[in-house]
């Protein structure tokens, strides 16, 4: 007996033990993504590809982060770490496939606002250790990467104190055009920060508010000062990288490997700077010593944490939301998920851990992002294996660019920032789809540029939870007493055979950026059902059980009511008869759901649609089909569909 009690014990343990062990394997697996992709990575077909991709990114990454290390008032080779150490984190801990993390113009410049408050140029009397002596520079250089590295990892503790209080989930507050402004905003500081290299001017340093408008108000006033060899030099630059950015834009169907102008254009300028000697007979401002090799990690200086909280918060959420739009993006775009809190763990991480190697914050840029879709990156490891090459610049490559030209660093930042500041021409299409999202839009660019980034995009959120707030109350419920009227109408004008592979959707609320999520994955779930057992017709209530989908004000399903199921090639009408009004979020959400659904076979009908939301759909995407596409009705669709199947199958007798 005792034996038996032993043996059902231990199994028990086992059990116990099995079940706790595959609990700690999911919790890894879902914390760590690279778990998941990297045992299923496919050498044959993805190596190449990824090779290719990370060796483009690799270039990209060594002149933006000696740029953008610059742009946070650090010295340039803190760009390269900041190019090294967050693409790795990322790459174990991301799940954006195609996101190259990095140094990133936005949170270079709210860095910057720290390290030049803290430590102003010609600064003796800073309180933080000493550290002359580490890699050959300055204490003054290594005073402000600290302030730099404390910015970068007071906020990844942010981000990461956001994935536990699962923050994510509120980034539906984050609409399209609070973050095209801000961006766009942000941009646009950046370039008012450039002027000074461009130009060849000394300047002091200027920010707070309205900031933008006294550095212009600066250059106008000693327009005289304006060093004539620099701006030609800034001017001849910025035409030869976008005339080749353009021709690789133009010709990248035909050849797989781009022309890595940034490249060729540093080492062009690096080598004629040195033969005509430009630092001493033109005054022209370089780079200067590039030290070898990286450092032992440090931790940064704790002492100042409270004075840079304020661009510790901006650089969380700016970076968090950039990055998270580039995510977004890229899984759209090749069809896979991306977890919203995951990424807030991922960012915050890759400030965290890479802050100990004098890195500056670090978040994913747009054209880096946008080079690894354009040259066929597969996986993370296109950013891997960058970090390899950056590895080797940093060792053997660095110290050869001490003659670039400081006004070459500034083109090559300003044309990089050019995926952002074309953002200019959304504005068309949000005063076609909805007036009220394009004065956000205005609204925030306008207190980005007045302000600060994390000031605009603060705006723009409290403007959109305004107006939802506005907006939501008028809502009307559809009053569902007319489906059997319908279903009589269906009945008696088209036949039973026509009507088995028909869905009918009605949408009983609002479809803005609350919801619009939402919304597309419920139906996107009924889309993906097979279908199994045939409708049959005569059976009212059973076909309202299994053709309505009634939306609740927060955009769920209800559950009772969407049992539907769907096979390739059958057709899905939505009644937007109860879609009482529409934002731009809401509109692109419905165009993509036409888009998916086209993609798997099914035909999108859509039925009492407004002229307002017709326009709409028409500028915020692609709908173009041969078929009709709006409806006056519920019937009509239905009769087209059952005119196109007579149609075809008038044709097939023809053929026959």
């Amino acid at each position: 007996m005792t034996g038996a009690k032993r043996k059902k014990k231990s199994l028990v343990w086992r059990k116990m033990h099995s079940l706790h062990c595959e609990d700690i394997k999911q919790w890894c697996r879902r914390r760590m993504p690279i778990l998941e992709w990297a045992p299923r990575y496919s050498l044959k077909e993805n190596l190449i590809p990824d090779a290719v991709s990370g060796l483009m990114l690799a270039i990209q990454q060594v002149t933006q982060g000696l740029a953008f290390a610059v742009l946070s008032s650090v010295h340039p080779v803190f760009g390269l770490y900041g190019s090294l150490f967050p693409a790795i984190i990322y790459a174990i801990f991301g799940m954006g496939r195609h996101v190259a993390t990095g140094t990133f113009a936005l949170t270079s410049l709210i860095s910057a606002n720290a390290v030049e408050r803290l430590v102003p140029q010609m600064s003796h009397n800073f309180t933080l250790p000493s550290n002359s002596g580490v890699l050959g520079l300055s204490d003054f250089e290594m005073q402000r990467i600290g302030v730099a590295a404390a910015v970068s990892f007071l906020g990844g503790v942010i981000q990461v104190a956001m994935f536990m209080l699962q923050l994510g989930r509120a980034t539906f507050l984050l609409t399209e055009p609070v973050i095209s402004a801000m961006t766009t905003g942000a941009a646009t500081h950046v370039v008012t920060s450039q002027v000074k290299f461009l130009l060849g001017m000394k300047m002091p340093y200027i920010s707070g508010p309205l900031g933008f408008f006294y550095i212009y108000a600066y250059v106008f006033e000693n327009i005289k000062s304006v060093q004539l060899e620099a701006l030609l030099l800034s001017l001849l630059s910025i035409v030869v990288l976008v005339l080749v950015k353009e021709l690789n834009e133009q010709f990248k169907r035909k050849i797989k490997v781009v022309l890595p102008v940034d490249l060729v254009l540093i080492i062009a300028a690096s080598f004629a700077c040195y033969c005509a000697n430009m630092e001493y007979t033109y005054g022209l401002e370089v780079v200067g010593h590039i030290p070898e090799g990286i450092p032992p990690p440090r931790a940064p200086p704790m002492n100042i944490l409270s004075e840079v909280i304020t661009e510790a918060f901006g650089v969380a959420l700016v970076g968090y939301v950039a990055s998270l739009a580039l995510a977004q993006g890229s899984a759209k775009k090749f069809k896979y998920s991306v977890d919203d809190n995951q990424e807030f763990l991922a960012h915050g991480l890759s400030n965290v851990i890479p802050s100990f190697f004098f890195c500056i914050p670090s978040a994913a840029a747009m054209g880096r992002t946008a080079g690894l879709y354009s040259t066929g990156a597969k996986t993370q490891v296109a950013c891997l294996i960058s970090c390899v090459l950056i590895l080797i610049i940093i060792y053997a490559i660095g110290p050869l660019l001490y003659w670039l030209p400081m006004c070459v660093l500034a083109s090559i930042i300003v044309v990089g920032l050019k995926g952002m500041l074309i953002q200019f021409r959304d504005l068309k299409k949000y005063w076609n789809v909805d007036k009220i999202d394009w004065s956000i839009w205005v609204s925030t660019y306008i207190f980005t540029i007045c302000f600060a980034a994390n000031v605009g995009l603060l705006f723009g959120v409290g403007c959109t939870i305004v107006i939802m707030i506005a907006r939501f109350p008028r809502a009307k419920t559809l009053n569902l007493r007319s489906m059997k009227e319908m279903e009589y109408k269906v009945k008696t004008e088209t036949d039973s055979e026509s009507l088995q592979q028909v869905k009918i959707i009605t949408v009983n609320n609002p479809l803005i950026f609350l919801n619009a999520s939402k919304f597309h994955a419920d139906l996107i779930k009924i889309i993906q059902k097979d279908n199994t057992t045939s409708q049959p017709l005569d059976d009212i209530n059973k076909c309202e059980q299994n053709t309505l989908l009634n939306l609740v004000s927060n955009g769920s399903c209800n559950g009772e009511s969407s049992q539907a199921h769907s096979s390739e090639g059958c057709t899905l009408i939505l009644d937007c008869s109860g879609l009482a009004f529409f934002d731009y979020t809401g509109v692109s959400m419905l165009t993509q759901i036409c888009m998916d659904c086209r993609s798997r076979s099914v035909d999108v009908l859509l039925a009492h649609c407004k002229a307002s939301l017709v326009k709409a759909m028409q500028y915020s995407g692609n709908i173009e089909s041969d078929k009709q596409v709006f409806f006056e009705s519920v019937p009509a669709a239905i009769g087209a569909i059952h005119l196109n199947k007579n149609l075809s199958k008038l044709n097939e007798h023809s053929e026959v």
